[in-house]
């Protein structure tokens, strides 16, 4: 496919709809010298977005969070992203909410006197991790790790929070993995790039507290599941010695959907049946 600003169709911005191409920002928007946007992944299956209005809701909050109040309900951005599928003639697709600080009189660190925008993107995607879903994932360990709550607001969807994560994935593609896996400034196991990470042992399933980063909603759906089928989960810190001991292991984001893990560095793991089993039925919730 032809890059992500060459492409037909439409974008909702600010209100309206405008042409994929046309959907452009000055060079001294803020948000682009200093990351003052946050945003939304999420996946709309057969016509009906999976968690839509919760993606709105968490879209305010992290706006609040960064002191960038967004001038749209979560109704309104529920009806945008409606709006931005039907214009684009999509039932199945990949949703891109994102709000950021525009360009206006304020260029430096402050901008409140600046505008906050508001964009839904959507397009066709397949699995994030390609064949991974049948094999499982191989992912490196990162050199980089989440950092703590008191510098950063871990519960915002933040674009900064992603630069150690880009960095980080680009290291892991050069050594031929997936993605990387990240412990966080504690030392304890924390995430990957851009997914929540679940372990199982003996029947049960241990993932990280989401204590420095993002509580993610498909983490949140798949942790309820597992709790339906009387599966014990542990929310926990997970030491990095932990990690020969489990015998599956899987990852969770909106992007990654559920998608097993066979490796973490030299960690092997299973795809074994209830990773299978946790897959079957998130596919199955969302298009239900």
């Amino acid at each position: 496919m032809s890059g992500y600003d060459d492409r037909d169709g439409f974008i909702w911005m600010d209100g309206k709809l405008v042409e994929w191409r046309s959907a452009n920002v000055h060079i001294l928007t803020h948000a682009l010298h200093y990351a003052s946007a946050v945003f939304e992944g999420e996946r709309c299956y057969n016509g009906k977005i999976f968690k839509g209005h919760e993606h709105s809701v968490r879209l305010l909050k992290s706006g609040d969070l960064l002191d960038m109040p967004i001038p749209y309900s979560a109704d309104q951005i529920d009806a945008a992203k409606e709006a931005t599928l039907k214009a684009n003639n999509l039932t199945d697709a990949y949703i891109r909410a994102i709000a950021w600080r525009g360009a206006g009189p304020d260029m430096g660190v402050a901008s409140l006197n600046n505008p906050v925008r508001l964009a839904v993107a959507v397009w066709t995607w397949g699995s994030y991790y390609g064949d991974a879903k049948f094999k499982g994932a191989k992912l490196d360990i990162a050199k980089w790790k989440r950092p703590s709550p008191e510098t950063i607001p871990s519960e915002a969807k933040a674009a900064g929070l992603y630069m150690i994560c880009t960095m980080s994935k680009h290291a892991a593609q050069a050594k031929g993995c997936s993605d990387a896996m990240m412990f966080d400034y504690r030392g304890y196991v924390a995430e990957a790039t851009g997914a929540n990470i679940f372990f199982v042992k003996d029947g049960e399933v241990h993932t990280p507290k989401a204590d420095c980063f993002l509580n993610g909603l498909t983490r949140q759906t798949v942790i309820g599941m597992l709790k339906d089928m009387q599966i014990k989960v542990h929310e926990r810190h997970i030491m990095p010695e932990e990690l020969e001991s489990f015998e599956q292991c899987w990852l969770t984001g909106t992007a990654a959907e559920v998608t097993p893990v066979g490796q973490i560095g030299d960690y092997n793991f299973e795809v074994g049946d209830l990773t299978k089993r946790v897959a079957t039925e998130y596919e199955r919730l969302v298009r239900a």
